[in-house]
């Protein structure tokens, strides 16, 4: 029988485009090109790495493009460094000093300048999609001076002791100053250089042998765009992909004892939590008792043992797990239907229909929506599941922040940095909430002159969201990705769970 599957996986085991090594694998070659397989959006894919979408998106941004720094617990700092080799916050933060790492060149031969850091932060922050303006809102960017080409100095609007962190999440790509738009040919300076695009099939990147630090051991990178977990895992076992990000945790079960394979399962605090968010700006989202009644109407435990079979924990309805400021005291939140009932027939909304829109974004989230959409039923809601193609749950972010009831899911972030990034200020993926006492508790966390008083404010901003905010996260689950088993270098690129690949190697 010919089913969707079926023709996912044929189009993964077709050379990605006319400069692709049709040949069977790579994997002993030395060098050689990995062929890495992700969750695409189709047609929407795209080069603009502040509108890209999808994981592939975000990916290959992370090959194409340095970064100032990444999210490393384990470093001093609480970053690995990039571009910059290290950062310097003025004694009372109101202010932090750059210092880029000599000899940092484009693939033009160009150099990289304190010139072009100003350039990405600003072009970060006019950025009109994903919301990644919020990365860096306090920062004073107009005010900021580079003072030779190596040093830029960037007032920050009011003191923040994370300023740290935020210039090294996800978001912090470097690009060339002047850039307009991102194509083939734009000047980059991470791991790997693009040489084709195909939205919907790919991208094929060659080694960038300028690349600041070490050069990729690997020739190439072949990014695949293969929505469909099964197919993805399938292009693995077949010989046309050697790594296969994020899969359920029901297919890696079944690759249980074959040598030629390796699970690779990320610990905390790169987990994801998969959540789902009450819009309350919708009606009957807006009375906190319905918000309650939905946070205990859910059985975590069935959908850890179900949804990620077992791989993963119990969440409770909080962010940033695994990071120091995450309120590991609040109670576990318990699984109570009866005093969900009682909660929704004292809101008046006992029987009210809702659709849980969600979509194979990640690994486990249709099957924990799923079992979502059942447990409510069983305490007398009328939810039904609205399941979008793989790529399609974010497409229009416009239409889904509109959502009345959505599933999402986190990347590691600690808890004050994803709530500014995500909520304060009613901030669109919020889903209407807008809580200036919470904003003003999380600054207080984030600006602090004492230590001491940022993680007591962290803990109370947390207690308020636990108690009435509008997520529900019942899991937290690690990565399972998929590879040949003599991959290596994979995890060092895993910081913020998404791989550059640039210390990967076949042994």
């Amino acid at each position: 029988m010919i089913t969707r599957r079926n023709l996912l996986l044929a189009a993964a085991t077709v050379p990605l485009l006319s400069s692709c090594d049709s040949t069977a694998s790579t994997a002993t070659k030395s060098g050689g090109t990995l062929r890495a397989a992700f969750i695409g959006g189709g047609a929407t894919e795209t080069l603009n790495l502040f509108r890209g979408g999808t994981t592939l998106d975000f990916v290959r941004a992370r090959a194409m493009h340095g970064t100032i720094g990444d999210i490393d617990p384990s470093a001093p700092d609480g970053v690995r460094y990039g571009v910059v080799e290290r950062i310097d916050s003025a004694p009372d933060f109101s202010s932090y000093t750059l210092k880029v790492r000599p000899g940092v060149k484009f693939t033009d031969g160009s150099t990289v300048t304190a010139r072009d850091i100003a350039f990405s932060l600003n072009l970060l922050a006019t950025s009109q999609a994903g919301g990644y303006a919020a990365f860096v809102s306090d920062f004073d960017l107009a005010a900021a001076k580079a003072t030779d080409d190596l040093t830029l100095v960037l007032p920050t609007k009011r003191p923040i002791a994370d300023g740290r962190q935020i210039l090294c999440l996800g978001a912090s790509f470097v690009v060339k100053d002047g850039t307009k738009e991102i194509t083939k040919d734009t000047p980059t300076c991470g791991p790997f250089r693009l040489t084709a695009f195909e939205p919907g099939r790919g991208s094929t990147l060659v080694r960038n042998d300028q690349f600041y630090g070490r050069a990729p051991q690997l020739d190439g990178l072949e990014l695949l765009s293969i929505a469909d977990n099964a197919a993805r895992l399938n292009a693995v076992r077949g010989g046309q992909a050697d790594f296969a990000f994020d899969l359920d945790a029901t297919l890696v079960r079944t690759i249980d004892g074959d040598p030629r394979l390796a699970v690779r399962q990320t610990s905390a605090p790169s987990l994801s939590a998969l959540y789902f968010s009450m819009n309350i700006a919708s009606p009957p989202f807006d009375n906190p008792k319905v918000r309650e009644a939905f946070k205990l109407a859910v059985n975590r435990q069935t959908i850890v043992d179900t949804a990620v079979s077992g791989r993963g924990q119990i969440g409770n309805d909080l962010f940033g797990f695994g990071y120091a400021d995450y309120a590991t005291d609040i109670p576990q939140r318990a699984y109570d239907p009866d005093r969900a009932r009682a909660l929704l027939r004292e809101a008046g909304a006992d029987g009210f229909s809702v659709a849980l829109t969600t979509g194979p974004e990640a690994g486990g989230l249709v099957e924990a929506a799923t079992l979502v959409v059942e447990q409510l039923n069983q305490v007398g809601v009328k939810a039904t599941l609205d399941q979008k193609p793989a790529g399609q749950l974010f497409a229009d972010l416009n239409a889904y922040v509109r959502l009345p009831f959505a599933s999402a899911y986190s990347t590691p972030t600690p808890p004050t940095l994803y709530y500014q990034l995500s909520y304060a200020g009613g901030a669109p993926f919020g889903l209407g909430w807008n809580r200036p006492d919470v904003d003003a508790l999380m600054l207080k966390a984030r600006t602090s002159a004492s230590a001491d008083e940022r993680r007591a404010a962290a803990i109370q901003a947390q207690q308020v969201l636990w108690a009435e905010g509008n997520a529900i996260v019942p899991v937290l689950k690690p990565y399972l990705n998929v590879s040949v088993s003599n991959l290596v270098g994979v995890e060092k690129g895993l910081l913020e769970s998404y791989p550059s690949f640039a210390e990967a190697s076949f042994q």
